[in-house]
Formats: C-alpha cells, sequence, structure tokens
C-alpha cells in the first residue's frame, strides 16, 4: 500500500480543472453496447480501474473491445456487441475487482440468457449484498445463488424471464438498472418503481441506443424483448469527483476552483443544492445536454460563511455517494449538520458510516452517529493525523482534502485507491494548490 502525505494549504486553490469522466454511465455506455447490434463508439469512457472491469467483463462474454485513443478526457473505445445472438459462456469465472456496479448490473445483463456464468470479486466487494438484484431477478424466472450470506461469488443460469412490476423498499439505481435490463430480454412490460428518486442514467442511456423508456413519477418501465442498436455515446465530466474539488474550493481561503461539463443529472446532483443551503458560493454557468445528460460548468468560491442544516431522507438518494466529503464540509460550519436514514453507507466499499465518524474524530471534529444517521457539530479545528483510506476511495480523497485545512501533516494509508474513480486526483489537486505536494 501507498502512504501519502498531506500538508496544508499556503494559499488560494485556484484555477480550471478537468475531472474525470462519469464512472456510472462509463459503465452503463460500455454494457449496453455489449447488448447492442452492431458498433458503437463510446467517447470519455472513464480509464479507472472500475470501468475497465466491465471492460474486460464484456469481452469475456464475447463483446469486441477496440480502444481507439486515450486522454484526460478519458478512453474513446469502439464496442462490437453481441446483439441478438448473446453472449457467449466465458471460459472462466469473471471478476469484478472493487467494483459494485459492474456484478449488479451483469447480473441483469445475464439473466435473460441461457449460458452460465460466475461472477466474483475482491475481498471488499464480496463483503458487499447482493441479494438485492438476486431476489427480484429469481422472481423474473432467472436462476442465481449467491454465496451465504447473499455475497459474491453469484452464480447465474440465465434463461426465460418474465416481464414483471417491481417495487422496490429502497431506492437504488443499481438494482433499477439490472431489472430494466433484464427485461429487455423479457416478452412484455418490466416496470420498477422506487420510494424516491435514484440516479436515471439508464433511464436516459438506452433510448440514445434506440431502446425506449417510460417514465412516469417514480417508475421506469421497459417493453421486450428489445434489441439495443448500436450508437455513438458522450461520457460527461463525473458530479461525484466535481464534489471533492467543491468541497476543497470551499475550505481553502480565497479559493475559485472551475470544473467545465459536469453531469448535473437530477440523481447526481443533490449535493449542490445541500452545499448552497449551508451558504456555499457555487455557481451553474454554461447549461448543454450531451447526449441525454444534463451537464454544465460549475464554480466553486470560498469566502461566503457556512451553517448546518439537516439532509432528510427523500435527499439522499441523490447525493449518497457525497456524504462523506459533505460531511467534512460540516465540519467548518456553524451548528449542526445532520444527516438522516444513510445507512446504505454501510454496506459501500467499506462501512463508510462507521469510517468517516471515526476518521473525522480522528482529525479532532465533534461527530455523532447511530445506525442510519450522521450529525457533525462545527466549526472545529483540524489536526493532521494518520489515517487509512480502508480500501475505499471516496475516504482516500475525503482524507486529502481535510489534509489541506488541518493543522500539521496527514498521513493517508493505502492512497492509491483513487485510481478507483479519480487516477488524477493528486496531481489536479497539487496544479490547483500551485505549490510541490509530496506523494
Amino acid at each position: 500500500m501507498t502512504d501519502t502525505t498531506i500538508t496544508p494549504a499556503l494559499g488560494p486553490l485556484s484555477g480550471e480543472v478537468r475531472l474525470p469522466t462519469d464512472k456510472s454511465i462509463s459503465h452503463r455506455a460500455v454494457l449496453v453496447a455489449a447488448m447492442a447490434e452492431g458498433e458503437s463508439d463510446l467517447v470519455g469512457v472513464l480509464d479507472s480501474a472500475d470501468v475497465h472491469a466491465t471492460l474486460e467483463a464484456v469481452q469475456a462474454l464475447g463483446a469486441e473491445v477496440a480502444l481507439l485513443s486515450a486522454g484526460t478526457r478519458g478512453l474513446r473505445v469502439r464496442v462490437t456487441g453481441w446483439g441478438a445472438a448473446g453472449p457467449s459462456a466465458p471460459a472462466e469465472p469473471i471478476d469484478c475487482g472493487n467494483s459494485g456496479t459492474t456484478a449488479r448490473l451483469l447480473m441483469g445483463v445475464l439473466a435473460g440468457w441461457p449460458i452460465e456464468v460466475t461472477l466474483t470479486g475482491d475481498e471488499s466487494l464480496s463483503r458487499r449484498p447482493m441479494e438485492r438484484v438476486a431476489a427480484p431477478l429469481r422472481a423474473m424466472g432467472a436462476d442465481i445463488q449467491t454465496a451465504e450470506g447473499g455475497t459474491l461469488p453469484v452464480r447465474i443460469r440465465g434463461g426465460a424471464l418474465r416481464a414483471s412490476t417491481h417495487v422496490l423498499p429502497v431506492a437504488s439505481a443499481q438494482v433499477k438498472t439490472a431489472l430494466l435490463l433484464a427485461g429487455l430480454r423479457a416478452e412484455g412490460r418490466t416496470a420498477v418503481t422506487e420510494p424516491a428518486a435514484s440516479r436515471d442514467h439508464t433511464e436516459r442511456m438506452l433510448p440514445v441506443f434506440g431502446v425506449p423508456v417510460e417514465r412516469e413519477g417514480l417508475t421506469a418501465a421497459v417493453i421486450g424483448p428489445a434489441v439495443p442498436t448500436g450508437t455513438i455515446a458522450v461520457v460527461p465530466a463525473d458530479p461525484s469527483s466535481a464534489a471533492f474539488m467543491c468541497a476543497a474550493a470551499l475550505l481553502v481561503p480565497g479559493s475559485e476552483v472551475i470544473m467545465p461539463g459536469v453531469s448535473l443529472n437530477p440523481g447526481r446532483a443533490g449535493f449542490i443544492e445541500v452545499l448552497r443551503r449551508m451558504g456555499a458560493d457555487i455557481s451553474v454557468e454554461e447549461p448543454l445536454t450531451m447526449g441525454e445528460e444534463p451537464t454544465a460548468t460549475l464554480i466553486a468560491r470560498h469566502g461566503r460563511p457556512l451553517t448546518g442544516t439537516t439532509v432528510v431522507a427523500e435527499e439522499v438518494p441523490a447525493l449518497i455517494d457525497e456524504v462523506p466529503v459533505l460531511a467534512l464540509v460540516a465540519t467548518q460550519a456553524e451548528g449542526v449538520t445532520r444527516f438522516e436514514d444513510v445507512g446504505e453507507l454501510r454496506v459501500k466499499e467499506s462501512d463508510r458510516l462507521e469510517l468517516v465518524s471515526a476518521g473525522l474524530r480522528t482529525l479532532g471534529a465533534h461527530v455523532e452517529t447511530g445506525n442510519d444517521w450522521l450529525e457533525v457539530h462545527g466549526p472545529s479545528a483540524l489536526a493532521g493525523a494518520r489515517l487509512s483510506a480502508s480500501g475505499d476511495h471516496r475516504l482516500a480523497m475525503m482524507w486529502a482534502i481535510a489534509g489541506l485545512i488541518a493543522r500539521g501533516v496527514t498521513e493517508i494509508e493505502g492512497f492509491e485507491v483513487i485510481d478507483v474513480s479519480y487516477p488524477a486526483f493528486a496531481f489536479d489537486l497539487e496544479r490547483l494548490r500551485g505549490e510541490a505536494w509530496p506523494l
């Protein structure tokens, strides 16, 4: 594991940063292109460990993947899908690495095909729940077996599926997507209703590939059988990565950070509303639709005093991945910031709820937590400490941002895990600092 030492920022963060492209959209673009008839050109696919797991998985299943170019705006990839012929049985289990999205979405992709596939993952992914996807897919007719405890490895024996109506107990874009993708192989209408809105990248992606999606309120539905058609798809910048740069700008005095081309999907941009409610100076400029995804330039500036707020359950699905960095910002806000119904954080790449609260306390913040809630009392003067990324890319970046404002030195163990979603994070932050950052 790689240790990284962070020292406080000596001056403002300033400049424009080209954020990595969006991981969630990249996964979906690759998977739908693999399911499609013909060739698809995918522009801006995130060059990260998680997305490479998906690229390697669809290759193992018979899709052809050609890397056309690589640059700061991600990968340009040509995928020739298996189309109506369907995927091929792989020679060995498919390793999903650390990517829960790869594993869960593949379960839906494979559920309707008469082949047997085993999905595995690393130690962290092998602790994450898979029954939330397996159970409704079984109800549609798939033969899916999970390990004891409902985790990986998962064995899928696909076959004829029944179109079904699903009412999810918890809003989940991954579960919803798996069911909609499975629905493309079922005869008739497959509908998914959630208790609250989650990110809707799949509902926006499928029409780009020629597959209509019915949408009404909190329900999305597809009519099967349907085969996507190869096309061109462009992936915008990642709002979750933007949240870390926004936090850095808001916390380091005098800072202004410009982030062009960021996805402002309504199911992903909830952190902006929360930060603005706390008093943050964040502007949204140059709106543009990229494919079916709304995008814009974000500009975050330090200056306005921050105050605590309450993030209620209905807001959580649109910002669940940003709760850790929002909690860090809350350490510098006046009053109490409370996050309600965030128990989902306990089954991410790590138990984020426990590790965020413990790490912030180590830094000197006043934090209280329960089974599914988190409270941060501010403002608190933070002091550098030794912290572990715990195999979680969002924790690694969170502790790095904290180190910019903590007194003394902050050491992060296992910092290399940032490669999962933002490989150039250290480089970008160093450039915004305008000073050497010892790595």
